[in-house]
């Protein structure tokens, strides 16, 4: 990552408390307050379990999750399109996620592609890169919302279920290892309200401190366990790349033994 020493955390903070959504409005808008707050917790504990050696983060943005993942990696490297809507000056390389990312086979341990997907247009050449970049036995982590609002306009084009992220995989050579759903019907519910009274700083507080009572309640627990399956707010994905192991058959050399 260029100009590593200048990183500043942007979208998320690191507190006493875990990482959360930050407050400043230039960097998350109120009505996105709850949301990221749910995302925050799902990769910060993803990127704890799985990152490390040389990580990939692709669509990379102001690189937010870098302070959650710099003590697990020994190096990252940033690739962003050059029409992102967050520049930068932390990019290495510049591309068209669209036509694939230009960078060796087999180069990284781990890639991280977080709210991204729904924005390429030609998902399967970004699967494709994936598969071809990650080490055998890499990781890649990728979140994925589903019932989320038109955001980014006019480049957000898709939602995925789990089923087609699961196919993806497949048809790629990578092992699902985690494939875990955030929020259920009472989250998509609060996070539909949070945009509709994202107006008001105050309101959005007040908002915030409500929501996340009623979604640690006991109400809200079950909710979640009994609507997730059907309304998830999003997915978060962990998979591996398959480890070819050839087998390698010994032949006896008797015969070159002279009698």
């Amino acid at each position: 990552m260029k100009n590593s020493n200048s990183w500043k955390p942007s979208k998320y903070v690191l507190t006493k408390h875990g990482l959360r959504a930050s407050r400043d409005k230039t960097e998350v808008a109120p009505g996105s307050w709850f949301v990221a707050d749910i995302l925050a917790g799902v990769y910060e504990r993803a990127l704890k379990t799985h990152a490390r050696g040389v990580l990939l983060d692709l669509g990379c943005g102001k690189v937010p999750l870098y302070q959650v993942y710099k003590d697990y990696v020994s190096d990252n490297i940033c690739v962003d399109w050059k029409n992102t809507f967050h520049k930068n000056a932390y990019l290495d390389f510049e591309c068209d996620l669209n036509t694939g990312v230009p960078l060796p086979d087999q180069q990284f341990d781990t890639i991280l592609v977080t709210d991204l997907m729904e924005h390429i247009l030609n998902p399967d050449i970004v699967w494709k890169d994936i598969a071809r970049l990650l080490k055998p036995r890499g990781r890649i982590i990728m979140g994925v919302p589903f019932f989320y609002w038109i955001h980014e306009e006019p480049y957000d084009y898709f939602r995925y279920t789990e089923y087609k992220l699961r196919s993806f995989c497949d048809n790629n050579g990578l092992i699902v290892l985690e494939l875990t759903r955030y929020g259920g019907l009472l989250e998509v519910i609060l996070n539909i309200i949070a945009k509709l009274v994202k107006f008001s700083v105050i309101i959005s507080k007040l908002h915030l401190s409500i929501s996340k009572i009623l979604v640690k309640s006991y109400i809200g627990r079950w909710m979640f366990k009994k609507t997730s399956a059907k309304y998830p707010l999003g997915y978060c994905l962990v998979a591996q790349k398959k480890y070819r192991c050839f087998r390698i058959s010994i032949i006896p050399m008797n015969f070159l033994i002279p009698n």
